[in-house]
């Protein structure tokens, strides 16, 4: 289904307000605000409105197949709209694993059937996500799916022969490897970060180096095959301090940063609340306050919400039973706002390329993250900065509940989604 709107007033990448005239799918025509006439078209009041290419996220689980209790495609989907994204992609970790060209498959389809946006499986770099044998990276790269990007998030690949094959393999169709960087060894057992809140609350802990040592070792090889490497959910100052190095030195690496990390810190773990426990922790405000400068200066590429919905059973029980995980895609233009505009860090064309140009060129999704330019697909976001709102985890899609900004007040307000030129999202409601 294809609509006809026009966006009166609306500010492009926060700049002159301008009519934007979506029609068959594309941006028809832009131009000063007032100088734009479509007697078909519906209007549409957005005045005062930051207008940005829909958002694409490179790190989200959909849970489907396997886990429908906690999050369905459909629902995934959904919430990912009212976020402003306009493409995911759904990560490998389901049940069945996303190992093979079938499981891809079925993951791509049931988002073309929910229309809420783009869906793009992750595969799964090792079968079953064991770490012993690659799964079927050509298979699943050659799919309908057309998969790009590989990951077991939530487990690292932590055999070095395994990982430079697996970096090896993926040249061949332009992939990307993206590394859930975690040294098992020195985790075992962990559940916050190491220092001294988990001294303070005897929690077992997360040391830094254990993220640090596995980019170290990954940036080597990557420059040594000459491949592409992409770092999950960094969250440690040293690890800036690493990849900013490796791009000095020329090497293919990109990575991401939450939106948790950006804002939260090990210290809410004094509460043993286990909605802050996340996989990797939280960690100190000096790790934040170096996230920011890197995502600032571009030494981190984009911003990924890692947005991972778990049951009530998962999450309302103690704290060392506790799932790993958190929501993150209906609050995550709202969490930079505060932490990167706000703070003067980002204009509105970083945040732009940050959470939608660079990560359809890492996934190499060619119809998102396109400019606001006639002709483009009409994939974009209308957001109200000066709005407040105080997050209700209870009014997201789904039936997971687990937002570590429940009842925290945010800056800014996702208003309209529009994906390929269908309204999804229309006064911060769904469209259906």
């Amino acid at each position: 289904m294809t609509e006809e709107y026009l966006l009166t007033g609306a500010r492009p990448l926060g700049g002159d307000p301008s009519d934007i005239w979506l029609r068959d799918g594309r941006i028809s025509q832009i131009s000063p605000a007032g100088q734009l006439s479509a007697p078909d078209a519906e209007l549409i009041d957005a005045k005062g409105l930051v207008a940005l290419p829909g958002l694409v996220d490179l790190h989200a689980h959909l849970r489907e197949p396997g886990r429908e209790d906690a999050e369905t495609v459909a629902t995934g989907t959904a919430a990912a709209a009212l976020g402003g994204f306009t493409a995911v992609h759904a990560m490998a970790n389901t049940d069945p694993v996303a190992d093979t060209a079938g499981v891809v498959e079925q993951v791509y389809r049931l988002g073309q059937a929910a229309g809420y946006c783009d869906v793009r499986p992750v595969g799964a770099v090792t079968e079953g996500l064991a770490g012993e044998h690659l799964a079927e990276l050509g298979a699943m790269a050659d799919s309908s799916a057309a998969v790009r990007v590989f990951s077991d998030d939530g487990h690292c690949v932590s055999n070095s022969l395994l990982m430079r094959r697996a970096l090896e393999y993926v040249k061949a169709f332009d992939g990307v490897i993206a590394q859930h960087a975690q040294d098992p060894d020195l985790t075992v057992a962990a559940q916050m970060n190491e220092g001294k809140m988990s001294a303070q609350l005897g929690l077992q802990g997360w040391p830094a180096v254990a993220e640090e040592a596995i980019i170290a070792r990954d940036v080597l090889l990557a420059d040594h095959v000459g491949s592409r490497l992409h770092v999950c959910h960094v969250s440690t100052a040293g690890s800036v301090d690493l990849i900013r190095r490796a791009k000095e030195r020329g090497i293919q690496v990109t990575a991401e940063v939450t939106p948790h990390h950006l804002l939260l810190t090990d210290e809410l773990v004094a509460g043993y609340d286990p909605v802050f426990k996340v996989n990797p922790p939280l960690r100190t405000e000096a790790d934040v306050m170096a996230l920011r400068e890197g995502l600032a200066d571009g030494t981190i590429d984009v911003v990924a919400t890692d947005h991972a919905p778990h049951t009530g059973e998962d999450k309302d029980c103690e704290w060392a039973v506790a799932a790993f995980g958190m929501v993150g895609l209906p609050t995550a233009l709202s969490v930079v706002l505060a932490t990167m505009v706000e703070t003067e860090l980002l204009n509105w064309q970083g945040v732009a390329e940050r959470m939608s140009v660079v990560p359809a060129q890492i996934g190499r999704v060619n119809d998102q993250g396109r400019p606001l330019a006639e002709g483009e697909p009409a994939n974009l976001v209308l957001f109200d900065p000066e709005a407040r709102w105080t997050v209700d985890p209870g009014i997201f899609p789904g039936a997971s509940r687990n937002s570590p900004f429940k009842e925290m007040e945010l800056p800014g307000r996702i208003v309209s989604t529009f994906y390929r030129g269908t309204s999804t999202v229309r006064g911060g409601e769904l469209q259906w």
